[in-house]
């Protein structure tokens, strides 16, 4: 099933709720499942299963109209999935060092690095109030990382890292979906095919396998943590689904303006769920500073698309700023 097509302004608008709650949903179903189980490349390889053998199932038994696999299309699509899969690696990482007000905090400055990725391949300067907005969001990262007694340098150096990598596929999948016409749901089965390769020699290499393996069956007994795994597994899925449904029928901007405002309350719920937040006054500060700056931000862009929306049209070329398709 699949809803890019001739998008209407519900479906954009529903499309970008859902990836708003599945994104928050997931951070703490993550954090909760890093927290018993330390191999978060397994769990990614594990999610990855899962999407593609369930949209292989949808196609054979015709629940899904999608495309067969084609190698072209595949190479084309490499890049997104190398950059995606770099993103859940290194977000899964930081996560076993920072807490989750921290980590939404980081993963915030996405924006900021869209931003400059479109001013280096010909999107032009960004507007005052949006570059005062990201500046404001980045000082308060600073702010509220000074005031982190927990402050682990690796786990903010994978969040940092993460960053880069989700810009990067974010604009990808952009590019990709809108040039080629492909549907969420056949970006999502190329992804998981292209990465278990990438995946399985990682988690050879690393000596994650087996032993990753024998530690999932022993505490499957536990039925907690099961419950934990396998929620994290069809999580999986409906995330990756709804981000690439958000970019395609929207813009990668427009996504990440999603995980800012989403960033909001996850941030608020990660103070009393899932512990490892130690409470301090500068902390608190720059977390404030950061989500004031990430609402500054969203604002921002939606009056500079109305403004954008108000002019005449001269040409039938899409508005490669706000993204290929409206």
């Amino acid at each position: 099933m699949d809803f890019t097509a001739n998008p209407t302004p519900y479906l954009s608008l529903v499309s970008a709720i859902s990836y708003g709650a599945a994104s928050m949903a997931m951070v703490f179903i993550n954090k909760a499942v890093v927290m018993q189980y330390a191999y978060s490349m397994t769990l990614l390889t594990l999610q990855q299963l899962a999407t593609g053998f369930l949209i292989h199932l949808g196609r054979i038994t015709g629940y899904t109209k999608t495309r067969g696999f084609n190698v072209e299309t595949a190479k084309k699509l490499f890049l997104v999935s190398l950059f995606y899969n770099a993103n859940v690696a290194f977000a899964l990482a930081s996560l076993k060092g920072v807490n989750i007000p921290m980590y939404i905090a980081i993963k915030r400055l996405t924006p900021l690095a869209v931003l400059i990725a479109g001013f280096f391949y010909g999107k032009g300067r960004p507007t005052t109030q949006v570059t005062l907005s990201v500046i404001l969001t980045a000082a308060g990262v600073i702010i509220a990382a000074l005031g982190d007694f927990s402050f682990d340098l690796f786990g903010y150096a994978m969040a940092f890292t993460s960053v880069f990598f989700q810009t990067m596929y974010l604009v990808l999948v952009e590019k990709s979906g809108a040039e080629d016409g492909l549907s969420s749901v056949e970006i999502m089965f190329y992804n998981s095919v292209l990465s278990l390769p990438f995946l399985a020699f990682i988690i050879i290499a690393t000596g994650e396998f087996p032993n990753s393996l024998s530690v999932i069956f022993e505490k499957s007994a536990s039925l907690s943590f099961l419950v934990i795994l396998i929620l994290s597994l069809v999580m999986g899925i409906i995330l990756n689904y709804t981000m690439f449904w958000c970019t395609i029928v929207n813009s990668a901007l427009t996504t990440t303006i999603v995980g800012v405002l989403k960033g909001v309350g996850s941030t608020t719920l990660g103070f009393f769920l899932l512990g490892g937040v130690q409470v301090h006054a500068l902390n608190v500060t720059g977390l404030v500073i950061n989500t004031a700056g990430g609402v500054w931000y969203s604002i921002a862009k939606y009056h500079q698309k109305k403004k954008k929306q108000k002019l005449p049209k001269v040409a039938v070329m899409p508005d490669v700023e706000e993204g290929h398709r409206k």
